[in-house]
């Protein structure tokens, strides 16, 4: 058991690690918004969307779905134009971080939309949590399993937590706003790259 929970901790830190358009968009959100209160719709509707492709991938659903060939298009497609918008929102709003304009600061049902779309229709993730969650998974049965669920999802859960705070806190170093200009900018180019990316993917299905 105890060695199912570590194992759900390093496996789910290490696939969670690396900057994407859900870490991305999770801590400019913690950096803009003008209170760490008014930034909790992203950090919940990450958690929770990682949750449920977790609990998707140890329960064998996520496979299932990814199977039927169309559906799997559709969802790299449908990221793909997600990504572009949001990357074009991001890059636009890096000339009004100075002014705390409503095209930076999301509004909670922004957030929810945004959050949730960096998460469910990002094609590479999903496939991340089906190929080592899920497999992982596999190696535990009964209560092990259960727990190397929970670890993950927890994982999950604290780093949004923690990246949104880590924002907060660099936005209030930023009192002149170039950080989050060149942030915004950095943000925009993953999204695009990801994007991008996806796109070539697409076409070799």
């Amino acid at each position: 058991m105890i060695e199912a929970i570590l194992h759900g901790f390093i496996l789910a830190f290490g696939l969670i690690l690396p900057l994407g358009a859900q870490n991305v968009f999770v801590f400019n959100q913690g950096a803009l918004q003008p209170s760490l209160w008014r930034a909790m719709p992203v950090v919940i509707t990450a958690a929770l969307c990682d949750a449920l492709l977790i609990l998707l991938a140890v329960l064998g659903v996520s496979l299932v779905v990814l199977s039927v060939a169309w559906l799997k298009t559709l969802l790299y497609a449908i990221g793909v134009l997600f990504l572009l918008y949001m990357g074009f929102l991001t890059w636009r709003s890096r000339a009004n971080v100075d002014q705390k304009q409503e095209t930076v600061q999301f509004s909670a049902k922004r957030q929810v939309m945004f959050a949730a779309s960096v998460s469910l229709l990002n094609p590479h993730a999903i496939l991340d949590t089906i190929g080592v969650i899920g497999t992982s998974s596999l190696h535990y049965a009964g209560g092990a399993k259960w727990g190397f669920t929970v670890a993950c999802i927890l994982v999950s859960c604290l780093w949004f937590f923690g990246l949104c705070i880590a924002g907060r806190l660099t936005g209030k170093l930023d009192r002149s706003g170039r950080l989050m200009r060149g942030l915004n900018m950095v943000s925009a180019l993953i999204m695009w790259g990801v994007a991008l990316y996806m796109t070539w993917t697409l076409f070799t299905l």
